[in-house]
């Protein structure tokens, strides 16, 4: 089968596409033959050697992919040979023509999702959920401003927020990206490329500010975050590549918190209540993955840096 390998940490340019041996399940893993892979911007950070924890070499890229069960091994008893199926995280990696599995990985897809769709699950839906429900304990009635609204993360937030009864105000850069998050459910969405754009998401909330903030790029952003708070406000940071400062008086004048999180580190109890959420979601359409482009597999160092550009729109899959 082609995957993509890395075998020494750097740039996009370290990928590259191998013919590898096709896995084998053993007990209690699925082999997916894989027809869409997620691309995340955690995966380049583990590329490049920079994100804390760092996969032995040489390593397969992905957890997030979606195809059709190749086949089980003994034990398995949640899906079977022939399922549509998306993945959340994988043993061997989901840039690859088959990926493998353990059983709690694999998910039912619906069969009104796409495989491309089903590649857009996890990280950025699973991210929105834990953000929302995990940390930032939003109530029905609150206002969320999901600061980067356009990319994969922040189409599944928008969604996932109008989903729970909230206020939703937005921002992207481009106007097809403010577009995009309007038609996702977000009731305003503000230029934040534009000079004094703080002034007019305060003034959208008669001056009171935002309940919560899911924050996607905290090193440029914290600090504007931190005004625009409401009283006992919550900044989340989703993302962040690089330092940042603020001033403390913003936050202690609010009574305000800024908290962060990593997908990989939630909880068996966490885990499975974001699954129960998105089975539900994806099940009854209230989420619907955004597919923003498709790259075929071989340009994987092509999509390392798409990724990372600013205007996102949507999820960027690699197509097997």
């Amino acid at each position: 089968m082609k995957a993509i390998m890395v075998r020494r940490f750097g740039g996009p340019e370290v990928l590259t596409l191998e013919e590898v041996p096709v896995p084998r399940p053993s007990a209690g893993e699925v082999l997916v033959r894989v027809s869409a892979a997620g691309v995340n911007p955690y995966d380049t950070y583990l590329r490049s050697g920079a994100y804390p924890l760092k996969p032995s070499l040489p390593y397969t890229p992905g957890s997030d992919g979606a195809g059709v069960v190749e086949a089980v091994g003994e034990g398995v008893g949640k899906v079977r040979a022939g399922d549509r199926v998306y993945t959340a995280k994988t043993l061997t990696g989901a840039y690859a023509q088959y990926a493998l599995a353990r059983e709690s990985q694999v998910w039912p897809l619906p069969a009104s999702l796409s495989f491309s769709q089903g590649a857009g699950v996890w990280v950025p839906y699973g991210t929105a959920c834990h953000a929302l429900r995990h940390w930032s304990r939003t109530r029905a009635g609150e206002t969320v401003l999901v600061h980067g609204a356009s990319g994969g993360v922040g189409t599944a937030a928008v969604q996932f927020a109008r989903s729970m009864g909230l206020r939703v105000l937005a921002t992207a850069g481009t106007p097809e990206g403010r577009d995009l998050a309007a038609a996702q459910g977000a009731d305003t969405v503000f230029d934040h490329r534009e000079s004094g754009y703080e002034r007019k998401i305060l003034e959208a909330t008669g001056g009171k500010g935002v309940d919560v903030v899911l924050e996607m790029l905290a090193n440029v952003n914290l600090a504007r975050d931190a005004k625009l708070l409401a009283a006992d406000g919550r900044v989340i940071v989703i993302g962040s590549r690089g330092e940042t400062s603020l001033d403390p008086r913003d936050l202690m004048a609010r009574r305000g918190t800024v908290s962060g999180f990593t997908l990989w580190a939630v909880t068996p109890a966490e885990e499975a209540e974001i699954h129960a959420t998105l089975q539900s979601g994806l099940a009854d359409g209230t989420l619907r993955p955004v597919v923003g482009r498709e790259l075929p597999l071989a340009e994987a160092p092509r999509a390392h840096r798409m990724v990372l550009e600013p205007g996102s729109r949507g999820k960027l899959v690699l197509l097997t």
